[in-house]
C-alpha cells in the first residue's frame, strides 16, 4: 500500500485536543465532543461485518468529520499555530486524509490502540535487550516476541503455542497456515485460556457502560 493511502490513529488526534483543554477550553471541548461521537459510532459497529460497519460509517461518521472540518476552518480560523489548540488543529488538517481513511474501508480500525498496547511489552523489556548481542540476534528476538504477542492476542498458552510452532518448523514443515494462532487454537482447545477472553469482555463492558453514561449525560444535560 502506498504512503498516500496509509491510515492514521484517531486516538492521537483526540489526545492533542485533550492537551489543549487548558489552553482553549471552548475549541478543545467541541473537538472532543466530535471524537466522542465518532467513538460512540464505532462502539455500535464493533460487532458488525466490515460491509455493514462501512455503511454505518458512511451514514453517520462522515457527517461528524464534515462538521469538525467546518469548525476548524471557520470558528478556529484565527487560532495561533504556536498554541496547543493550534497544534491540535494543525495536526488534524495535516493528517486529515490519513485520519479519515477508515471511512472508506470497514476493515480498518479507527485507531491503533491495540497495537500500542502490545508495544508496551517492548518498552518494559527494553533494558533487558539493551545488550542483545548482534543485529541477527535482534531480529530473532523480534520474531519470538511476535509469536508471543500473537499467542496473547488469541488467548493462548504462550509457552505451548510457541514451543509447538518452533518444533513444527524445526521438523521442516511448511504448512504455515496451520500455525496461525487462530487456526492453531481450533486444533488445541486445551491451550486456550478462556479467562483471558472473559477479562477482555469485562473490560469492554466497563468501557461500554462508561460511554453509555456519557451519551446519556450528553442527552439529558
Amino acid at each position: 500500500m502506498s504512503c498516500k493511502h496509509h491510515a492514521a490513529c484517531v486516538a492521537h488526534a483526540r489526545r492533542k485536543a485533550e492537551y489543549a483543554l487548558g489552553n482553549h477550553r471552548e475549541h478543545a471541548t467541541f473537538m472532543l465532543r466530535c471524537f466522542n461521537a465518532l467513538y460512540d459510532i464505532e462502539d455500535e459497529g464493533r460487532h458488525l461485518s466490515a460491509e455493514d460497519r462501512l455503511e454505518l460509517r458512511q451514514e453517520r461518521s462522515v457527517r461528524v468529520w464534515d462538521r469538525l472540518r467546518r469548525y476548524l476552518e471557520t470558528e478556529m480560523s484565527s487560532v495561533s499555530s504556536k498554541e496547543k489548540i493550534g497544534e491540535a488543529k494543525g495536526y488534524l488538517l495535516n493528517q486529515w486524509n490519513a485520519l479519515t481513511r477508515y471511512l472508506a474501508d470497514g476493515r480498518i480500525p479507527i485507531d491503533n490502540n491495540e497495537c500500542e498496547q502490545l508495544m508496551k511489552q517492548v518498552a518494559l523489556g527494553r533494558k533487558n535487550w539493551l545488550f542483545i548481542g548482534s543485529v541477527a540476534a535482534g531480529y530473532r528476538a523480534a520474531d519470538l516476541m511476535t509469536l508471543c504477542s500473537s499467542a496473547i492476542r488469541n488467548d493462548l498458552d504462550v509457552y505451548a503455542y510457541t514451543k509447538d510452532v518452533l518444533d513444527t518448523l524445526l521438523k521442516g514443515s511448511t504448512d504455515y497456515a496451520s500455525l496461525r494462532p487462530d487456526v492453531w487454537a481450533a486444533s488445541h482447545p486445551e491451550s486456550v485460556r478462556e479467562y483471558r477472553a472473559e477479562e477482555r469482555r469485562q473490560r469492554n463492558a466497563r468501557r461500554d457502560r462508561a460511554r453509555l453514561e456519557r451519551r446519556l449525560n450528553r442527552t439529558t444535560g
